[in-house]
């Protein structure tokens, strides 16, 4: 009898452990996966957030152009990586993988060696080498501007040194090659064997892909100019599939190791010196060489002794032991990849101007600023921000959807979304003029009402591009945490470009919030923070 009565018990339990168990794994279904805050949606998360509504009001907008050249900062933002102290001194302005750490130090290599040298030339005057790395686009920027002169430039390959000619840099190509190197798409082990399968691939949506941004990477302009060799449809039709744009071949890089990328652009040299790369994509190479050319720069107005320097330094260079070294760090490589391809000044000067044009592919953007109001904001980082935010509107194309949040213990909607007319820019800039810092930091519930807000959005767009840009000093003291929203902004597939404003801003924090949806974080320093938000909107917006 006790047995059976022990046997109608543990029949009984089964059932019931059964049932509770299906009911638990539903119930985490219903949370996104997890117990708690952790794994809740938009719509949940949204029940916890006390939302407030400004009372929009008018500011005056500038309508005039700006002039990106007076954006520029001063050069020392781009600090010399080797200085010289010859009594003729020949500055290099070079691309950041020929000036950077490790395996992308072979400038920087070679100036310490010439330098230990003690070279003279012939009147008797020491020569030197000094080493400025920045992104080839910047570079041209500087260069047409004349705000600043190198004495040579070699920017990956040629695109932006005729682009900079044609629009009235002083330049003169000295020698089409420096070191030999070649871009390329990096694709997952196997998938595919060559350019145009990628690119198909890309355009019928089989792959996710991403580029760095043509207007300041060697790589993005080859890949922009050689998809517009056969029509701006096939430029149309592959961009609309692409869910990154890095602004860096550095950025791009640090996406690829992540893995979260089907296929993005890197150079040889880069893919063959990172295990990682090596281990989880194969090389397309595509395009024109990167090549490494050299120009001078206002060579009409250099002294006899200078030019004899300039010739001094790249024959060393190019000698022997220099080029060893080239090799030993990735470079000469592919050597048997030709390319045909020659872009001139006036084709990517085109080019860009396609690319800004044609980006969105005719799909409207919505986008939300998300604007630091919290206590530590107070002074020069909120000032900053907002001086940012008037100066960069300029650079956001008027059929654009955009709309403000600002933040501090509580979250309070500025500016709801609505397209950028002349209407809209009016109340953003009001809404700008009226942000005052106090209070605690509720960064995450901001990022929340900014989902929200972009959800409802596109109801009616719902093609829409949609982003979300943070501009804060990176620190959460009140309301959610990152971990609490991850759920909730993964699944919304928006990415969140961060931007740190203030000396103690904490980056790590900022890029964290990025990489989730594939964004890219920048550091805001008062003197560059208008040029780099001209590049991140012209970019996506």
């Amino acid at each position: 009898m006790n047995n059976f009565k022990k046997s109608n018990v543990i029949i009984f339990i089964i059932p019931t452990l059964l049932f509770i168990l299906i009911a638990i794994l539903l119930i985490r279904v219903a949370t996104g996966g997890s117990s708690g805050k952790t794994g809740k949606t938009v719509e949940k998360l949204m029940e916890d957030i006390e939302v407030n509504t400004a009372t929009p009001t008018k500011g005056k907008v500038n309508l005039a152009a700006n002039n990106l050249y007076d954006e520029l900062p001063e050069i020392t933002k781009y600090p010399l990586a080797v200085q010289g102290s010859g009594a003729v001194d020949i500055e290099i302005f070079t691309s950041g993988e020929k000036a950077g750490k490790g395996d992308d130090s072979w400038l920087i290599d070679v100036a310490n060696s010439f330098n230990g040298e003690n070279k003279t030339l012939t009147t008797g005057e020491t020569v030197s080498m000094s080493v400025r790395s920045i992104p080839s686009g910047t570079a041209a920027d500087y260069i047409i501007s004349n705000k600043y002169l190198p004495d040579l430039y070699t920017p990956s390959n040629t695109l932006f040194g005729e682009y900079a000619k044609v629009n009235g840099g002083d330049l003169e190509m000295y020698d089409t090659r420096l070191v030999g190197n070649t871009a390329g798409i990096l694709v997952k082990k196997g998938a595919y064997k060559d350019f145009d399968s990628v690119i198909k691939a890309v355009q019928a949506g089989q792959i996710n892909m991403g580029y760095t941004n043509p207007q300041t990477s060697a790589t993005g302009i080859n890949l922009l100019l050689t998809l517009l060799k056969d029509g701006e449809d096939n430029f149309i039709n592959f961009n609309k599939n692409i869910p990154y744009v890095a602004f860096t071949t550095q950025q791009m890089r640090d996406s690829a190791s992540s893995g979260k990328l089907d296929a993005m652009l890197t150079e040889y040299q880069a893919y063959i010196n990172d295990k990682n790369l090596t281990s989880m994509y194969d090389f397309i190479p595509f395009g024109m060489r990167h090549d490494n050319p050299v120009y001078i720069c206002g060579k009409g107005v250099k002294t006899p002794a200078e030019l004899e320097a300039i010739t001094t330094v790249i024959d060393y260079c190019k000698n022997a032991n220099m080029q060893k070294i080239a090799t030993d760090k990735g470079f000469n490589a592919n050597e048997d990849y030709k390319s045909d391809l020659d872009f001139s000044g006036a084709e990517v000067t085109n080019g860009l101007e396609v690319y800004k044009q044609k980006k969105d592919n005719g799909e409207d953007i919505i986008a939300v600023f998300v604007a630091d109001c919290s206590g530590s904001m107070s002074g020069e980082p909120l000032l900053q921000l907002k001086n940012s935010l008037t100066n960069g509107m300029s650079y956001i194309n008027d059929n654009n959807y955009v709309g403000l949040v600002s933040y501090s213990s509580d979250v309070t909607v500025e500016l709801p979304i609505a397209q950028l007319d002349l209407n809209q820019r009016a109340f953003f800039q009001g809404a700008i003029d009226n942000l005052v810092a106090n209070g605690s930091t509720a960064t995450y519930d901001a990022i929340t009402v900014a989902i929200d807000m972009i959800n409802k959005a596109k109801v009616d767009h719902p093609t829409a591009k949609c982003m979300i840009i943070l501009l804060s000093d990176g620190a959460q003291n009140e309301g959610y945490s990152l971990s609490t929203i991850t759920y909730a902004l993964t699944e919304s597939r928006i990415p969140v470009y961060t931007i740190g404003y203030g000396a103690d801003a904490d980056a790590d924090e900022l890029a964290r919030v990025s990489t989730i949806n594939e964004a890219a974080t920048i550091k805001a320093d008062e003197e560059d923070i208008i040029y780099k938000l001209k590049s991140l909107f012209n970019s996506q917006l």
